[in-house]
């Protein structure tokens, strides 16, 4: 019996030495460091954040099956948001997390003749079916859009402007905060909404 409850401590023991020593999984904080990805894009390039070092970075979150992506697309308005952006020398990368069985997944060659379609001007398209990109970030919606400044750290995460409506009417007068954030960035002022509440259709997790 002694031996039994001894083991039983020495196990326990084991455990909490196990869980104490093990990395935890950092999470999306405004003004920490931006978590770490590696995500393969449409070409087949390994991309990563270490890649950008240097370079401000906006990841935006789409799915072609989201009304709420169509919206912005369907009317221009995150082709010309990228548009602006790349222009200015910052880094777009659009993330694609729909996995294999559900609507919304593409192929490499799906993605380049979407972004071929839509007159995509992101720096690439990430495939993130395995939902590593997506889990790192805790995106949630489509879009959900985040900025790394030039230092690494994340220095906006939240909805793309602040009208959750799927009505490209909706876009008329609508306050672009991810415009807005990247003007403060060039301007050197802090953000002045790091973070908003993001809106859109559910990121569809792989299992």
């Amino acid at each position: 019996m002694a031996y039994r409850q001894l083991s039983r401590r020495v196990i326990l023991g084991l455990a909490a030495a196990f869980a104490l020593a093990a990395p935890a999984l950092s999470t999306p904080t405004i003004n920490a460091p931006a978590p770490a990805f590696q995500a393969i894009d449409q070409e087949g390039r390994a991309r990563s954040l270490a890649e950008f070092a240097g370079k401000t970075v906006v990841l935006e979150w789409t799915s072609d099956a989201c009304p709420y992506s169509h919206k912005h697309y369907d009317s221009g308005n995150m082709q010309r948001l990228q548009a602006k952006a790349t222009r200015s020398g910052v880094v777009w990368l659009t993330v694609m997390t729909d996995p294999p069985g559900v609507s919304g997944y593409m192929t490499a060659e799906q993605v380049r003749a979407w972004m071929t379609k839509v007159g995509s001007h992101a720096t690439a398209v990430l495939l993130d079916a395995d939902a590593r990109v997506a889990r790192a970030y805790e995106a949630r919606t489509t879009p959900h859009m985040f900025i790394v400044d030039k230092a690494g750290r994340l220095v906006y995460m939240g909805g793309i402007d602040d009208r959750p409506y799927t009505d490209p009417a909706s876009l008329r007068g609508a306050k672009n905060y991810v415009a807005l954030a990247l003007a403060d960035l060039r301007a050197g002022r802090p953000i002045a909404q790091p973070v908003t509440r993001p809106y859109g259709c559910s990121v569809k997790y792989a299992p």
